[in-house]
């Protein structure tokens, strides 16, 4: 397993944009797919976006596509996500989590507010 810390989060108005961090320990990160999560009050966690060990292959949520951008710097142990055009509805706890595949994504961060104002 490897330890995640998400960074980034904050208060940002509808429109604007966020950087959100997961940087990682241990070079088994760098073969690892890591996925990008989010829980709002009251719902169920749901995914946002996903990428290989390579960054070769990127997936998204249909809520974010066009919007959130995934990518990681494996030299750097970190994955990043961009989110622009944020909307309240993205108001949730964000979550990084990195596994061998897309299903199996067994290490978590503890997490990282965003909320979106109107």
């Amino acid at each position: 397993q490897v330890q995640l810390v998400e960074s980034g989060g904050g208060l940002v108005q509808a429109g604007g944009s966020l950087r959100l961090s997961c940087a990682a320990s241990g070079r088994t990160f760098r073969s690892y797919a890591v996925g990008w999560f989010r829980q709002a009050p009251g719902k169920e966690r749901e995914f946002v976006t996903a990428i290989s060990w390579s960054g070769g292959n990127t997936y998204y949520a249909d809520s974010v596509k066009g919007r959130f951008t995934i990518s990681r710097d494996n030299s750097e142990n970190t994955v990043y996500l961009q989110m622009n055009s944020l909307k309240p509805e993205d108001t949730a706890v964000y979550y990084c989590a990195a596994g061998p595949n897309f299903v199996d994504f067994a290490s978590w961060g503890q997490g990282t507010q965003v909320t979106v104002s109107s």
